[in-house]
């Protein structure tokens, strides 16, 4: 991490710019350890408990061990949720790629905790963006202090990846609300009892609107409804239809909510009440906000795993006694480490090429966001944008494809113990499996590399 920012990618350079004025390389060496020392202290040890005690649906909750919780909340009173957002909502306006560093010790410690900070972060920077003022005051600033947690709702039953066949509608009232009805499905931290309150953005068609994505607008949608004091009111009509049990990243909850099904009418009307983000019609292209950041994310957390698994099957090799070297089979001398081994060698090399060029490619498309944002010349950051905008898709699948192969041969350097849950890298293995699907599989990363991003700007 050292040699990557403060060497590599110039992150002193950075610290002169006025945004960043009030951090210097001992700030972000401090908010690094900062971040080690939360995640060993939170994060690392209750990730094997996350995975073999999933969350479960009770009487329509969410049940799940409090250690998730707590980490959160430690999380949350770090103000490391808001490290790169303005001070004037509370954000500390460090660089991205610190920010993005930061946060890998956190994914590599507990990929299934970290996600909701990471959702909920995402959800923040989109509404800093596209929404109104009093949806920042209202719904941002109790997620920078880590009381609500935030979601994205895309994905429907019959319409997965493909959101043109969206059908969740959202009917407009007198009032400027609207109501929606429909069920949105694979909601990673879509229902739970870890905040005091959940902030979903959810996509749906207000009647009227053009067909296809054209016609897709993005609301705001609470799992409860504010008092007009502030506080946490009555349920809004957000029902928890069920969970999906997943092959890993089973410390997320993932669920299927139901939109305005009639359990709960606020105010005795039918349908989830949400607010309007950004322009009627125009929810893609807001949600693409949320989208792009998470895509990145997703990287980060694939890459953070292959890291971690990466290091663990390096120190195995260098404990685990077995066998002797090729060249000298005395059976009366003492076995060797394995890591002498040229085979064992080899996929240590292996994994840690991969693993190392994904952390380096994922801070990059950090560090362009920087330039994107702050850079004094205005060309700088028209190109450093376009860049950016060609690296999303790959900084999401690349990491996600060979971190996960580098997870494989994790378990193939631990030998027979590395399928078994006495080791860590089996679960490794099955929480970056999940990562080539999550925000768009490779198909739909090519796809949107090759149809829109290269062609964009001709």
């Amino acid at each position: 991490m050292d040699f990557l920012l403060h060497e590599w990618l110039g992150t002193g350079e950075l610290l002169t710019r006025e945004r960043y004025a009030e951090h210097d390389r001992e700030t972000v060496d401090d908010v690094l350890d900062l971040s080690e020392a939360l995640a060993t202290r939170w994060f690392a040890p209750h990730n094997r408990a996350a995975d073999l005690n999933e969350p479960r649906m009770v009487d329509g909750r969410v049940e799940m061990i409090p250690e998730v919780g707590e980490a959160l909340r430690a999380f949350g009173e770090s103000d490391l949720l808001a490290a790169t957002m303005d001070a004037g909502v509370g954000g500390l306006q460090l660089p991205r790629v610190v920010a993005t560093a930061c946060f890998a010790w956190f994914q590599a410690a507990n990929i299934g905790t970290s996600a909701y900070a990471m959702l909920t972060r995402g959800n923040a920077n989109l509404l800093l963006a596209h929404g109104t003022p009093g949806q920042v005051d209202t719904w941002v600033r109790p997620m920078v202090a880590g009381r609500f947690l935030g979601t994205m709702c895309l994905s429907e039953p019959d319409a997965g990846s493909s959101l043109a066949d969206i059908t969740t509608r959202a009917e407009p009232r007198p009032d400027g609300t609207h109501r929606l009805f429909g069920t949105k499905m694979w909601i990673s931290g879509g229902d739970h009892e870890l905040s005091e309150n959940i902030v979903h953005l959810v996509l749906a068609r207000v009647p009227g609107g053009p067909p296809g994505v054209k016609g897709l607008s993005l609301f705001l949608v609470p799992k409860h409804l504010l008092r007009p004091d502030g506080g946490v009111g009555e349920r809004n009509d957000v029902v928890l239809a069920g969970l999906n049990h997943k092959m890993g990243y089973r410390g997320t909850t993932n669920a299927v909510l139901n939109f305005g099904e009639g359990a709960h009418t606020p105010g005795g009307e039918p349908g989830a009440v949400g607010e309007l983000v950004g322009p009627l019609h125009g929810g893609l292209s807001c949600m693409f906000h949320m989208m792009n950041e998470a895509r990145i994310g997703v990287g980060s957390g694939a890459a953070a795993l292959g890291y971690t698994a990466y290091l663990k099957s390096l120190e195995y090799a260098r404990t685990r006694l077995q066998g002797r070297p090729f060249a000298d089979r005395d059976p009366s001398a003492p076995p060797v480490p394995i890591i002498r081994h040229p085979d064992v060698r080899r996929m240590l090399l292996t994994q840690k090429s991969w693993v190392e060029g994904a952390m380096a490619l994922v801070l990059y498309c950090a560090r362009l966001v920087d330039e994107r944002e702050t850079a004094p010349d205005p060309e700088a950051r028209r190109e450093a944008a376009t860049l950016l905008d060609i690296l999303t898709p790959v900084a999401k699948s690349w990491p996600s494809q060979w971190c996960t192969e580098a997870n494989a041969l994790a378990i193939q350097v631990h030998g027979g113990y590395g399928y078994t849950r006495d080791y860590d890298v089996e679960q490794h293995y099955r929480d970056n499996r999940l990562n080539p699907i999550h925000e768009g599989t490779h198909g739909i990363q090519g796809l949107d590399l090759l149809g829109r991003r290269v062609r964009a700007g001709g």
